[in-house]
């Protein structure tokens, strides 16, 4: 049997909103012979289920087995056919393809000039809302037009076209170009994280320059500086230069002020730009514009007409936002504070789980977990954790996982959990190894709690503070301090010795460095 999961067609139906149903059966029903299909009513029932049955849609009776496939196909091809018709789905690149399968068609009737008439209209349109892929496409159709119809409108139209064709060919090899070394940089940030070590930056540093083609800013339109900026922000959180990567999401976020028209287009790397934005001036602790970002992002999220009012921009909305309201707590140490938030994101995962990655998922999990850590609840934090670490599907970010298990050390000992804390021991040992991830603060921790169970505890104290004064000499180095990003030990071990709870002291250093 199909899961709810992995049905397509089902996911489909469920995503639909009260205005697109009834927009569906409305074209449904313009043959009036589609009224009764079996299509409809497949769809009529799946609206109804609240979870995918094979068994109880063949017991409608609606279709037989051996048809059922064919049958949600058809269906499936139709919703979309309705989405497409609809107001809402009809954005300028849908609507300049729709003008160059228009004139596809006047083409083939043998109507030139009528064709060649819409095709410049298209491509001017494409042109100016920096669409150049299509641009490109309308070029070529206009050049097979001219060589079997001379229109003799224009003089030198082969030359025109020819230049034109030329141009767009020569933006969006650029455009391509940094566009997968984009792509490349961002798969290795999921993949593996951070740079490790000196031989992991020289790979990445090469690999970018090698791939980074000879550009002059000043020649290059909306896409190409995009495409640029996304490729040095992912470099810079890669080699960890935070404040280079803060720079660049700047630039990038400005571009789309800019070119206001452009968020219309492009909402996705519009939310995307402010995400990096936020996350960059998170990374380098610069409080007073974070929280002025994050107020502005939450501001054109609910109010820019500019962007589009669509699932993929709802769901993004989401996870943008609440990713940088929990950083904003965890920024201030108002651990017990962010908790109300807590109910909030379980609510828009399961609003929205179809739409946001398995990844970003196990990001908000450890956000909850390190939240309720914060708080003293590391029961709490244990059973977040535990869906991180029993996610066997998970394959990307192998710095998440890793320090899932270290986070998930120190609440097995903040609860005296011990027998589990020896068992957590050797298998995060051994699965730090395997990930080639057992730094330097990653041994001094686990050799801390390896040897504090034959510790007096009068002797707490003191190995408290020794392993606080191994570690602080890590804090500012460039591969080491990585581990301090996703888990604030040193403020955990002030906590100790200090005989205080952790989010009292982040506060009292937040005081001390807040900009």
């Amino acid at each position: 049997m199909t899961s709810q999961q992995k049905d397509n067609l089902f996911i489909l139906v469920k995503s639909l909103s009260k205005s697109e149903k009834r927009q569906f059966k409305l074209y449904v029903g313009r043959l009036g012979g589609n009224t009764d299909s079996k299509f409809l009513a497949l769809f009529n029932l799946l609206d109804k289920l609240k979870k995918y049955d094979e068994k109880l849609i063949l017991k409608s009776g609606i279709v037989k087995k051996a048809q059922l496939s064919n049958l949600k196909a058809h269906l499936y091809k139709q919703i979309l056919i309705s989405l497409r018709l609809n107001p809402l789905h009809q954005n300028t690149r849908a609507q300049i393809r729709e003008q160059l399968d228009f004139a596809t068609i006047l083409y083939h009737k043998g109507l030139y000039k009528q064709s060649l008439k819409l095709l410049d209209k298209a491509k001017n349109t494409a042109v100016n809302n920096e669409e150049k892929i299509l641009a490109y496409e309308i070029v070529e159709l206009e050049k097979v037009i001219e060589s079997q119809y001379i229109t003799r409108s224009i003089r030198n139209r082969a030359d025109e076209l020819t230049e034109q064709a030329k141009m767009l060919s020569i933006q969006n090899t650029i455009t391509s170009k940094l566009s997968n070394l984009s792509l490349q940089l961002y798969g290795v940030l999921l993949k593996t994280g951070y740079a490790k070590n000196d031989e992991e930056y020289q790979q990445i540093t090469t690999y970018f320059n090698d791939r980074m083609p000879d550009v002059k800013i000043s020649e290059m339109g909306f896409r190409e500086k995009l495409w640029l900026y996304k490729s040095h922000l992912w470099y810079n959180f890669l080699v960890q230069d935070f404040l280079t990567c803060y720079k660049y999401a700047v630039k990038w976020v400005d571009l789309f002020h800019e070119n206001k028209p452009m968020i219309r287009l492009n909402p996705v790397f519009f939310l995307k730009g402010y995400n990096y934005l936020l996350e960059s001036l998170y990374h380098i602790k610069y409080h007073s514009k974070f929280k002025a970002a994050l107020s502005d992002f939450q501001q054109h999220i609910t109010t820019n007409k500019l962007l589009p009012n669509d699932d993929n921009v709802s769901a993004l909305s989401f996870l943008y936002l609440y990713t940088n309201k929990l950083n904003l707590h965890f920024f201030e140490g108002t651990f017990k504070e962010g908790l109300p938030l807590v109910d909030e994101v379980l609510d828009g995962i399961k609003e929205y789980g179809n739409r946001i990655d398995a990844h970003h998922i196990m990001v908000f999990y450890y956000k909850i977990a390190s939240l309720y850590f914060g708080a003293g609840n590391c029961k709490k934090c244990i059973e977040y954790l535990e869906l991180i670490i029993n996610n066997k599907s998970l394959k990307m970010r192998e710095d998440l996982l890793c320090f899932s298990r270290v986070l998930s050390l120190f609440a097995h000992y903040e609860v005296g959990l011990d027998y589990h804390l020896e068992v957590q021991l050797k298998s995060t040992y051994k699965f730090l190894l395997k990930m080639n991830e057992l730094h330097e603060v990653q041994k001094e921790m686990i050799k801390f709690l390896r040897t504090i169970g034959d510790v007096y505890p009068h002797q707490f104290k003191r190995e408290f503070v020794k392993l606080h004064t191994t570690l602080k000499q890590y804090e500012e180095d460039p591969y080491e301090r990585r581990a301090f990003l996703y888990l604030d030990v040193l403020s955990w071990l002030e906590s100790k010795i200090e005989n205080r709870s952790i989010d009292v002291i982040i506060q009292e250093k937040f005081k001390i460095v807040k900009r």
